[in-house]
C-alpha cells in the first residue's frame, strides 16, 4: 500500500487514478519556506524531469508527492495516484534478503514470485533471483530497485537521482533501460536530477525549481534516442543551464 499523504496538506489530499495535480503547495522547515506555492500537473504516462540548485527543494517536492515528509508543515493540495513507487540514489535493497525477495517485498498473491521474475527479466537480471544484493554491481542493484518499483505497476514513479552514484557508462545504459521500461509500463514519472543532459535525454518536459517556485517549464520536443550533438539538444542545454545560473565560463571550467 502506498503511503497516505493526507498529513502533508491543510486541505485534504485527494488520491485518484492516474492524476498528478498540485496546487499552492508550501513546505516550510521552521521559518524557512523551501517550496512557495508550487503548481504542477503531470499527465498520465508523461516523463517530467526536475532540475534545481542544491537546496532548491527538488527532493522535498518529490517526498511530498511520495508521502514521506510527515515532519514538514505546509499547505496546499495534491492529487496523486494511489499506486506510487519511489527509486532513490541508493538501491535500498535489504542485504539479508535475496534479490527476488527484495523485489516482491510486500506483494501478496500466488503470482507474486512469477511477477517478480518477469520484471527482473525486463531489467536484465534473469537468473539472479537467488543472488544476495552484495553480489550485484552498483548498476545491477539499481536495476533491482527499478524492478521492485515496477513490479507493482505504479501509475506514478518518483525517482530521486537514481543514477547519481553510477559511472558514466553505466548511467548511459540505465538511461536507455529506463526509457524502455517507461515506454512499456507507462507510469507518469517525476525524475529529480542535477544533470541537465540526463534531464534532456530522458524527459518529455523539464522543470527548473528556483526560489521555491517552478521558474522554467520547457517541453523537450526531440525524437528518441536523443543525440547530445543535435543542435536542438544543445539549445535546450544552454537554456536550462542559463536558468540554473551556469555561465559559459562555468561550463568550460567544469570540463577543463
Amino acid at each position: 500500500m502506498a503511503p497516505n499523504i493526507g498529513q502533508l496538506t491543510e486541505r485534504p489530499t485527494e488520491i485518484h487514478s492516474g492524476q498528478i495535480r498540485v496546487r499552492g503547495l508550501v513546505r516550510r522547515f521552521g521559518d524557512r519556506a523551501v517550496l512557495e506555492g508550487i503548481d504542477l500537473d503531470i499527465a498520465p504516462g508523461e516523463f517530467v524531469a526536475l532540475l534545481g540548485r542544491s537546496g532548491s527543494g527538488k527532493s522535498t517536492l518529490l517526498r511530498a508527492l511520495a508521502g514521506l515528509d510527515h515532519d514538514v508543515t505546509g499547505s496546499g493540495s495534491a492529487t496523486v495516484p494511489e499506486k506510487r513507487a519511489v527509486v532513490f540514489q541508493d538501491s535500498r535493497l535489504l542485504p539479508w534478503a535475496r534479490v527476488l525477495d527484495n523485489v516482491t517485498l510486500g506483494l501478496s498473491g500466488a503470482d507474486a514470485a512469477e511477477r517478480g521474475r518477469a520484471v527482473l527479466s525486463e531489467v536484465g537480471l534473469a537468473g539472479r533471483e537467488r543472488s544476495w544484493p552484495n553480489a550485484l554491481s552498483g548498476g545491477e542493484q539499481q536495476r533491482a530497485a527499478l524492478a521492485r518499483s515496477l513490479v507493482r505497476e505504479p501509475e506514478l514513479l518518483l525517482a530521486d537521482e537514481p543514477f547519481g552514484a553510477l559511472d558514466a557508462l553505466t548511467r548511459i545504459r540505465m538511461h536507455r533501460l529506463l526509457r524502455e521500461l517507461c515506454a512499456r509500463h507507462r507510469p507518469a514519472v517525476l525524475l529529480v536530477t542535477h544533470d541537465v543532459d540526463e534531464a534532456i535525454t530522458l524527459a518529455d518536459r523539464v522543470l527548473v525549481l528556483d526560489g521555491g517556485t517552478i521558474a522554467v517549464n520547457r517541453e523537450i520536443d526531440l525524437p528518441v534516442p536523443r543525440s547530445h550533438r543535435d543542435p536542438r539538444f544543445i539549445d535546450h542545454r544552454d537554456a536550462l543551464l542559463a536558468a540554473l545560473g551556469v555561465t559559459e565560463d562555468d561550463s568550460e571550467n567544469s570540463n577543463g
